[in-house]
């Protein structure tokens, strides 16, 4: 099924053609790296031909453990995504956690992203929809693909039709998480984009004792099927040297890796959408 189309200032997602990107660090970590990546995958992207918005989060605020690293806060971390903005001209993506960050962030970003663990936070889905901003929800690991319709109801009884649904896979205990691919076309169903999430699909939360782990080597995999399976765009968190990032390096992509991956997923999305043509001419 085809989702409507999401504008996310140049950038179109949906409509069943065209693949978007959502990349970057986990975390603001200062405003050099955020500029330095923003800038390198905007690169790799116009080389691969792929739409592009810049994704960081000045604050994580799920980690494992207190002593966590979460980024810079609200006020330093937006500072710097403004400059991202300013430099490379690319729409922002960022979490938000509660209603009053959700009305600060969106001076900045064009994307609110609410955490998969807030996803049926009604008070922070409203007030996230009622900005105006285009509002990405990741699927809880709790939650079934289906009941994500709720939680689209919710963002478009404000009036605002910007709705992204990220799958990020399901948790069962034990440190794992597990995808599963009818989640892409189940909640294409709701008229929305959906995104895969696969960084996160690979994470081991709490894997580490005092942190999550992860295991990068499967990302391709995921992405490749989860793009095969009808998504719209692709999620990952990018890092040029993830093994010595604060937070979630275990699952990001090494930038030096991304092209020739994004280069995999544009096959097969242009294969996925010459058969959904092929299928609507029957």
């Amino acid at each position: 099924m085809k989702s409507h189309v999401v504008r996310v200032g140049n950038v179109s997602i949906g409509g069943g053609n065209s693949l978007a990107l959502i990349a970057g660090p986990c975390v603001v970590e200062n405003e050099k790296s955020a500029i330095f990546h923003a800038k390198a995958i905007q690169k790799i992207a116009k080389r691969a031909g792929i739409s592009y918005i810049y994704k960081s989060s000045y604050d994580k605020a799920n980690r494992t453990s207190l002593s966590s690293f979460r980024g810079l806060g609200l006020k330093a971390g937006l500072e710097i995504l403004a400059r991202v903005k300013s430099e490379t001209g690319l729409p922002i993506l960022t979490d938000v956690h509660t209603p009053e960050e959700a009305q600060e962030a969106s001076a900045v970003a064009d994307v609110l992203q609410i955490p998969a663990f807030l996803c049926r936070q009604t008070d922070l889905l409203l007030t996230a929809a009622k900005t105006g901003r285009v509002v990405n929800v990741k699927k809880g690991q709790f939650l079934s693909p289906a009941e994500m319709k709720n939680v689209a109801e919710k963002i478009a009884s404000t009036g605002n039709k910007g709705i992204l649904l990220t799958e990020r896979g399901t948790f069962f205990g034990y440190n794992a998480l597990v995808n599963d691919f009818r989640a892409i076309p189940i909640m294409k169903e709701f008229g929305y984009p959906v995104i895969f999430d696969a960084t996160h699909s690979v994470q081991q939360p709490g894997g580490q004792g005092k942190s999550s782990g992860g295991d990068r080597r499967f990302v391709p995999t995921l992405a490749s099927a989860g793009v095969a399976a009808g998504a719209d765009g692709v999620f990952m968190e990018v890092h040029e040297d993830p093994d010595h990032a604060p937070s979630d390096g275990p699952n990001m992509v090494k930038l030096k890796e991304l092209e020739p991956l994004l280069e995999r997923l544009i096959k097969i999305n242009a294969i996925v959408a010459t058969e959904r043509r092929s299928v609507g001419r029957r």
